[in-house]
Formats: structure tokens, C-alpha cells, sequence
């Protein structure tokens, strides 16, 4: 958190900052414009997990907000920095997030690590519909 409090410099201020569990925060309600989910998504392996988490966007974003989630895609890894995660399409994440949502758009990205390694990622964008 604390690195990501350093890139905004003066704006930080403007920026609440949440640290809290993915299943256990309570955002406000219709507040958010856009959800931005670099590396949570894919490590909720439980369905109850990731129902909660979709919960929790719903609720969160105005209608016509967008999500943005990075995950493995179908062939990514099967597991980051020791733990198991779950690997997608850019319908399947679509999917997760339902008929509320319209898949606006993705695209999938080979990320070469600092050790030499790639790791196989997809971006999807979501827009929640009214």
C-alpha cells in the first residue's frame, strides 16, 4: 500500500485508501465509476469467494461503471507465488460477473517476468448495464 500511496504524490490525498480482505470489505453503494482488479480476482478458487466478490461489484458500481480484471488466462499459470489460482477466458470472466454485465472488450498479453519466465494473461473490461 505504501508504494501505492508514493505514485499519485500530492494527489494521494484526494484517493481513500481501503486495505481490507476482498470478501470482507463493504464498499458504498452505485459509488464507483470503475474497478480496477490487477491480482485478486484470480486467486479466489472458491465459487462462494468469487459470488461474494461479484456481490461486491455489483453493488459498488454505477450503472454503465466498467471492471477491469487481469487474470491468467486459459493457459497461464496455475499458480502464483505458491498459491493456486484460477485460469480464464475473457467470456468465462464475463460469465462470473453475469447477465448484469457486458463484455466491452479484451485482449490477452504474454508478461515476461524479471527470472525469465512468461506468464499468459487476460484483460477483460466489463460494463454494468442498467
Amino acid at each position: 500500500m505504501e508504494k501505492s500511496r508514493e505514485r499519485p504524490g500530492s494527489r494521494a490525498a484526494q484517493v481513500k485508501w481501503i486495505e481490507a480482505g476482498i470478501t470482507e470489505v463493504s464498499p458504498p453503494e452505485n459509488h464507483y465509476d470503475i474497478w480496477h482488479d490487477r491480482a485478486v480476482f484470480r486467486f479466489l478458487t472458491a465459487p462462494k469467494d468469487r459470488r461474494k466478490y461479484v456481490e461486491l461489484v455489483l453493488r459498488s458500481l454505477k450503472i454503465g461503471g466498467h471492471i477491469v480484471v487481469a487474470s491468467f488466462g486459459e493457459n497461464g499459470s496455475q499458480k502464483c507465488s505458491g498459491s493456486d489460482v484460477t485460469r480464464y477466458r475473457p467470456e468465462a470472466i464475463r460469465d462470473e460477473f453475469g447477465d448484469e454485465f457486458n463484455l466491452v472488450k479484451s485482449f490477452h498479453e504474454t508478461h515476461k517476468m524479471p527470472f525469465g519466465t512468461n506468464q499468459k494473461f487476460v484483460y477483460c473490461c466489463c460494463r454494468k448495464l442498467g
